[in-house]
């Protein structure tokens, strides 16, 4: 497959040749999540609180798929800007060392899991009726998490090549396999939770498997090597990367609150508003993934033009991931208010939890076309190589606003006020983020016309 010219001055083109591929991909990963929960919701007898189950272990899960972005979209852009300068051999020392950190990762996290699964646990939100699904589901999702964290780490530089309908096959080869494999396994031989989470590792190795044949063919533009591993290089991809990580680390501890307080604050009823909530963030997964397909998609462009200094390039493809991000957000917010009851009734027949899921979806879109600004400004300042600022607008999100609503708003308009804190820490990061890259940007080129800010050394 031919890649794409990133230097091209058809910047729609390029923007949309990489952007719709990757966009397409997440909301193909998106899949995973969603599959999983929509047959565990509708096993006989027990679909509601496994699907509870499933929901506790969502926060783990998200903490594992992190790992593979600290490396991941760490080292694209390096990567990317390496390849417009012209610098072949720094893009293939990149690209051996994040194979390196991707492995040394998901073993750690894989040991470090089982060790303390019992904990984690009930600290996000198990109760006594929900553990026994969730460790069975945690467990094995976690053994087979080497292949998720390489896959999905890895893809990110087939991406950065320009290869974006190979990045999308990838995703695309797990997600079949998994709706495939997960009624087999869930149903068939009659395994829960347990089930769902080796029809997700089964699928997941497939992809992993893509991945690595695809790296290692000859007349891929840059191969996969086994060359020495240097900190050095690991070191530099980390520093760029824990902006992405943060993000979804992030996305953990606000899944792990809102458990937490559900659960709490909920009474008899906390196990059905984790139940909620399971379904409403399933629902928002189909907006925030592709979103960030978007706006992570693209970063090639922005880093290889930031590499070959083409300014021009770099304005006019923020204009356009922009404009993307709204119309997506634009059209999600109509299919919200059209299908988010046929959505719920995918996951569960009980009618307080389905009316209530369709609130909670309902009230989570509030803030849903703002937050656009938000994906498209960020990661456009990690394609540029400033991820100080992606740290700070992503973290003042997530753990000041998002998370100050979560436990204030309770005290004040009882558990279900939970939900709200999601459109409120939407608006206003749109808000902040706005200001921040309107200020830092020109500033970001000007130096970098100016010979400052070079890519990998």
């Amino acid at each position: 497959m031919k890649a794409i010219d990133l230097g091209s001055n058809k910047v729609l083109s390029t923007v949309l040749k990489l952007t719709i591929p990757s966009m397409i991909a997440q909301f193909i990963n998106v899949l995973y999540s969603i599959v999983d929960r929509m047959y565990v919701g509708n096993i006989e007898g027990i679909g509601d609180t496994a699907l509870a189950a499933v929901g506790v272990c969502a926060p783990l899960t998200t903490l594992l798929s992190s790992f593979a972005y600290l490396i991941g979209t760490g080292g694209a852009p390096l990567f990317a800007m390496a390849l417009g300068e012209q610098r072949e051999d720094a893009a293939k020392k990149i690209l051996t060392n994040a194979l390196y950190s991707l492995a040394a990762i998901a073993l750690l996290v894989t040991a470090l899991t089982f060790l303390f699964e019992r904990p984690l646990l009930m600290t996000f939100g198990a109760s006594e009726a929900t553990y026994a699904y969730a460790k069975r589901y945690l467990l094995i999702y976690a053994a087979g998490s080497i292949f998720s964290i390489t896959a999905t780490g890895l893809n990110q530089y087939i991406i950065a090549q320009g290869y974006s309908g190979i990045g999308m096959t990838t995703t695309l080869v797990g997600a079949v396999a998994n709706i495939a494999l997960d009624p087999v396994f869930i149903f068939v031989f009659g395994m829960d939770t347990a089930g769902a989470a080796i029809a997700t590792v089964l699928s997941q190795f497939f992809s992993f498997l893509f991945v690595i044949i695809f790296l290692r063919r000859k007349n891929t533009k840059i191969r996969l090597g086994f060359g020495k591993c240097e900190p050095k290089t690991v070191g530099r991809i980390v520093k760029l990367g824990i902006s992405p990580f943060l993000i979804m680390a992030t996305d953990s501890v606000i899944i792990i609150a809102t458990n937490a307080v559900l659960q709490s604050r909920g009474g008899a009823d906390g196990d059905m508003w984790i139940t909620v909530s399971t379904v409403v963030q399933a629902f928002f997964t189909l907006i925030t993934m592709p979103m960030m397909g978007i706006s992570t998609g693209s970063q090639p462009v922005i880093s290889y033009n930031y590499g070959a200094k083409n300014e021009k390039i770099i304005r006019r493809a923020e204009k356009y991931i922009l404009g993307m991000c709204i119309i997506f957000t634009v059209i999600m917010t109509v299919v919200s208010v059209l299908f988010a009851k046929p959505f719920v009734s995918l996951f569960t027949e009980t009618p307080a939890i389905a009316e209530k899921s369709v609130w909670g979806i309902r009230v989570f879109m509030i803030g849903v076309i703002p937050l656009a600004f938000q994906y498209a400004f960020v990661d456009g300042l990690t394609a540029l190589g400033q991820p100080q600022y992606a740290i700070v607008l992503s973290l003042t999100r997530k753990l000041v606003v998002f998370l100050g609503c979560t436990f204030l708003f309770p005290l004040f308009w009882g558990v279900q006020a939970v939900f709200y804190a999601e459109p409120v820490a939407d608006i206003a990061a749109a808000v902040l983020s706005t200001a921040v890259f309107l200020i830092v940007f020109p500033k970001i080129l000007r130096r970098r016309m100016q010979g400052e800010g070079a890519g990998a050394q």
